[in-house]
């Protein structure tokens, strides 16, 4: 078989140099950009949805430390006070007994309750002595922490000095000498303090004030 041959022409190799590279760049589109692009965009989405998950994690850890803020200024449950039901008085009575059992001597004296619809304040007034300023703050402090809502104010104190002599020995006081001659100190404190109570699960009584018929 005879093979015909015959040389092209210069329109010829024009076409199948531009031919030639067509085939080139359709290969390079279909098997290098095309898959480039579609990695890049696949990429960019990838992104996009892990900054997503990024501010949703970081809104949330921002929501838990809100949390955390809030159940660290509670503190522990059992040191949250709380209103007693009416009539809370006996219990009241019996914490006030306890806080002040490291005090020198103590007077507590009680007013009539008031009300003001639900809520029902027990308001009292306390004087007591104690050796030192840090023993009145833990009394203060373990009346205002205490289980039931308990409200101090209108506190005042002043020091004490008593002249030592052999038949006047006072415990619980601190010992100076001034000039020679020994003294026995201590702290005095009057204050205003009113606990909270509630109707809610309360036993009415005779001591209850009528609730006011205009905050109904």
């Amino acid at each position: 078989m005879k093979i015909l041959s015959r040389d092209f022409t210069p329109r010829e190799k024009i076409m199948i140099l531009i031919l030639v590279l067509v085939l080139l760049a359709l290969c390079y589109y279909q098997f290098l950009y095309v898959p480039c692009v579609n990695a890049i965009d696949s990429a960019n989405a990838r992104s996009e949805a892990l900054k997503t998950e990024l501010l949703a994690a970081q809104m949330k850890e921002g929501k838990l430390k809100q949390m955390q803020n809030e159940l660290d200024s509670l503190g522990e449950l059992n040191l949250t006070s709380r209103m007693g039901s009416y009539n809370n008085s006996k219990a009241e009575l019996s914490l006030l007994n306890h806080v002040l059992e490291s005090a020198n001597d103590y007077a507590v004296s009680f007013t009539d309750v008031t009300r003001d619809g639900d809520q029902i304040r027990r308001n009292f007034s306390l004087q007591f002595t104690a050796r030192d300023f840090d023993a009145v703050k833990v009394i203060i402090d373990k009346l205002t922490q205490s289980e039931y809502r308990c409200l101090i104010g209108n506190v005042s104190y002043h020091t004490v000095q008593n002249k030592k002599t052999a038949k006047n020995v006072m415990e619980n006081t601190v010992e100076r000498v001034i000039d020679g001659v020994t003294y026995y100190e201590y702290i005095s404190v009057t204050a205003t303090a009113t606990f909270f109570e509630t109707m809610y699960d309360g036993t009415p009584d005779a001591g209850l004030p009528p609730e006011d018929p205009k905050k109904k």
